[in-house]
């Protein structure tokens, strides 16, 4: 699986490069500033783009707008941005083109080598990984006139799990719930939120892009 990696802290970006190497993944390129991450994404057209939100020259989302301007010219190309800290902002600006294959982590999840390269894989997959912390924000931002509104306050919980890259299995051990009782809920969400019939995995991604565009 071929990476390209944007990160302006030498420490860091070397580290990561080790990190995914030492998982199974290519680097195609590690870059340090917006500009080499436009051109790399373009060059390489990777599996997978891991992104500093904040990079150089501007230091503000230039990690960010790079990303977005490359899924406008690659339609799909799995994205996992980094940045330091919850930017409500940033994280509904990567899920404004509802095409999946997205994530959302704090730096701090690098520091779990297993729960990052977990969050890598589900991404280049076609999946989401978006960071706890990310939800909650999310969360606390939502109003009565969303379409969440009709869901229960358990089926917002199995939806925020699911948001979270958690199967089935891992949401019934974690809210304590046999797995066909979460089955029944996804059921429910996907009718509640009126998702088309197709794979489940498809509408699973759906559904959380719903989950985080509204909430």
């Amino acid at each position: 699986m071929r990476v390209v990696l944007a990160e302006d802290l030498h420490i860091l970006r070397d580290g990561l490069v080790l990190l995914l190497e030492s998982h199974g993944f290519t680097l195609a390129e590690a870059v340090g500033d917006g500009p080499a991450l436009r051109a790399a994404l373009a060059r390489h057209r990777p599996d997978v783009a891991i992104v500093d939100v904040r990079l150089p020259p501007t230091f503000t989302d230039e990690g960010l707008q790079a990303a977005l301007a490359a899924r406008r010219d690659i339609p799909g190309l799995p994205v996992l941005v980094l940045s330091q800290h919850v930017e409500q902002l940033y994280a509904r600006e990567l899920l404004a083109d509802g095409a999946g294959a997205i994530g959302y982590l704090l730096k701090d999840r690098v520091l779990n080598a297993d729960q990052f390269i977990d969050a890598v894989r589900r991404v280049a997959s076609g999946g989401t990984a978006m960071d706890p912390e990310v939800i909650a924000k999310l969360l606390t931002a939502g109003g009565t006139a969303s379409p969440l509104a009709r869901l229960t306050p358990r089926e917002r919980d199995v939806l925020e799990l699911m948001a979270q890259g958690r199967s089935n299995a891992a949401i019934s051990q974690r809210l304590f719930l046999s797995e066909s009782a979460v089955g029944k809920h996804t059921a429910s969400i996907f009718d509640k939120l009126r998702l088309p019939p197709s794979s489940d995995d498809n509408r699973r991604v759906l559904a959380v892009l719903a989950y985080l565009n509204n909430a």
